[in-house]
């Protein structure tokens, strides 16, 4: 092992490295190293986005104690077998060596390694015997993706016994907020004035800036809406627009309608998912996809409409598979299209070829999706974008808006604050191998679910409107081309969408010039209806009450209330709400 052979492996192991970044490490990267060893701490936390580096910073630090003797082994816990496997692949190369297969039956390992990569469940399994040989050496433990020791209080209690004497311990996450009220061991907290306990990073190193610093791809998002129509449990027949105003029980319907492998509406976003691969593989010629599914059963069958799409089979991965980690790896190395996975494929999984992503899935909260999006956003040369498909449901806009959010975790917080707590981070995380069952009563059937183009968004802007599947407006977005610059993806958004505006406007002025002129009343009440819809999305986007959002209508223009408003008036409204979605807000 040596501080030499660190400093060669690439920031972005264990593949390509970010442009311009080898073989230093990355601006942030080494601010947090210096940082570190400026205060030489027993616990040290260091929240960095998804894709930044996590992975080369750490054994920089473990490469560097172990080499002036302050530690002389060496403990990686993390949240799966698989990224046991990778850690250890990191490690070899700078010399670290590192038992990922390290069993608590074994009680030691061999002499040929510093150390050991386990899990946390792992530990929680055996605590006892993980804190005998923490005792035993000067030990550096690094949590990988700490936020997990609190998934379970056994968890907790366990990483908590295990590695209480260590002589380090270096926390790193890249969503450091949690959906309950679980402390994260060896994390601190301080008051937030509110009554509330929140997290403290030691460093912090955001989407946002990462973005800037070109170490990470900026994200559009194509949002899907579409028809739907399903039975209920109860026999009933019920029809719903996805991407409106919609019930929590029919939006979740709705959205189960639409992620139905039965239904069009998957099968027709998959097909626009690849017409954008394609034209992303015209500037990345191995660039990939990846569809997250919420079930073994829905995988297997998103596959199935894969071929029929590609002409060519997806690789499926599934926990339950034993070959699963060599699948990823395998697919990593490849130029393969796409990649079918469950949702534990969200987390930790390195493939930074995959550019493109279909988010299958009803998983809602923050955490899963940042971790989602996270696999998306690894940078290897300067350029590449991320495109990742979704259903138009309001939860996910306003994640998809949020990317460059960054969320403490908080204690004693209420429990509707920022949303959550939409379900529980076990749910989340579970493995499922098939969909919800529902008792005695009917099954759940879908009937129909058919897709539309609804609107791209992008650092904060929303862009398009309504389109068929396969219509020109839609493929104006889908054929972006996958390599550009975070202004240039904005500034071609903007145009597009101007380009779309006017050509509307043309449209209708053209079947207006040809149709009876409406009368005063009629004008006006059309007028209303596109305002009202216009700020019903807003709604959804901010989470805005209707009356508010009005408001703050009114007072950008001027003018009466909406009853009192003049035709001009409502236009000026409609102008603004309409800005308001372009522009970052």
């Amino acid at each position: 092992m040596s501080v030499s052979a660190a400093s060669h492996l690439s920031p972005s192991y264990p593949d390509r490295a970010a442009w311009g970044t080898a073989p230093k490490l990355r601006a942030w990267q080494q601010q947090a190293y210096d940082l570190y060893f400026s205060r030489e701490p027993r616990d040290f936390l260091t929240v960095a986005t998804p894709g930044a580096g996590k992975t080369t910073y750490a054994l920089r630090i473990a490469s560097e104690l172990l080499s002036r003797g302050v530690v002389r082994a060496l403990t990686i816990v993390t949240p799966t077998e698989h990224l046991k496997r990778q850690w250890a692949d990191a490690a070899a190369r700078v010399g670290i060596g590192i038992d990922p297969e390290f069993k608590n039956s074994q009680g030691a390992t061999s002499r040929d390694y510093v150390g050991v990569a386990v899990t946390y469940a792992q530990i929680a399994m055996h605590p006892a015997l993980h804190r005998a040989r923490t005792e035993a050496r000067k030990t550096l433990v690094i949590f990988d993706e700490i936020h997990h020791a609190g998934d379970a209080k056994s968890w907790g209690d366990g990483v908590r016994e295990a590695f209480e004497p260590a002589t380090r311990r270096l926390a790193l996450t890249g969503t450091p907020f949690r959906s309950d009220d679980s402390p994260i061991p060896f994390v601190t907290y301080v008051e937030d004035g509110e009554g509330a306990m929140r997290s403290v990073s030691d460093y912090s190193y955001g989407y946002g800036p990462a973005l800037a610093d070109n170490v990470v791809r900026p994200v559009i998002f194509l949002a899907y809406s579409g028809e739907m129509k399903w039975r209920t449990r109860a026999g009933d027949e019920i029809a719903a627009t996805l991407g409106t105003p919609l019930t929590k029980d029919q939006l979740s319907q709705a959205w189960r309608a639409a992620l139905d492998p039965k239904g069009d509406w998957i099968r027709q976003v998959i097909h626009a998912a690849d017409r954008r691969l394609t034209e992303v593989r015209r500037g990345v010629p191995d660039a990939g996809g990846l569809v997250i599914a919420s079930d073994h059963e829905s995988a297997r069958a998103y596959a199935r409409h894969i071929r029929t799409v590609t002409g060519e089979g997806a690789e499926v991965v599934l926990s339950d598979d034993p070959g699963a980690s060599k699948k990823i790896k395998d697919f990593a190395g490849s130029d393969r299209r796409w990649l079918v996975a469950v949702r534990m494929v969200s987390e930790g999984v390195d493939i930074p070829r995959l550019c493109v992503g279909v988010y299958a899935t009803s998983t809602s909260t923050p955490l899963f999706f940042a971790q989602a999006v996270g696999r998306f956003v690894r940078a290897r040369k300067r350029g590449e974008t991320a495109s990742v498909f979704l259903p138009s449901v309001p939860v996910l806009m306003g994640l998809a808006g949020e990317m460059e959010a960054e969320r403490d975790h908080v204690l004693g917080r209420r429990r509707d604050e920022d949303g959550l707590d939409d379900m529980l981070l076990e749910q989340a995380q579970q493995e499922k191998k098939q969909p919800d069952a529902l008792g005695d009563e009917l099954p759940f059937q879908t009937l129909e679910a058919s897709a539309t183009f609804d609107r791209v968004l992008f650092d904060g802007g929303e862009f398009g409107t309504a389109a068929a599947p396969g219509s020109p407006e839609e493929e104006d977005f889908i054929g972006l081309p996958g390599l550009l610059e975070p202004d240039q993806v904005a500034s071609l958004l903007r145009k597009r969408q101007a380009d779309q505006q006017a050509a509307k406007r043309k449209t209708k002025k053209g079947s207006e010039d040809s149709a009876p002129a409406l009368a005063p009343h009629e004008q006006l009440a059309e007028l209303r209806k596109e305002l009202n819809g216009l700020v019903g999305a807003w709604n959804h986007r901010t989470g805005q009450p209707h009356g508010v959002i009005h408001a703050e209508l009114r007072r950008a223009c001027g003018g009466p209330a909406i009853a009192q408003a003049t035709a001009e008036q409502v236009r000026e409204r409609i102008a603004m709400i309409r800005k308001w979605a372009t522009q970052r807000r």
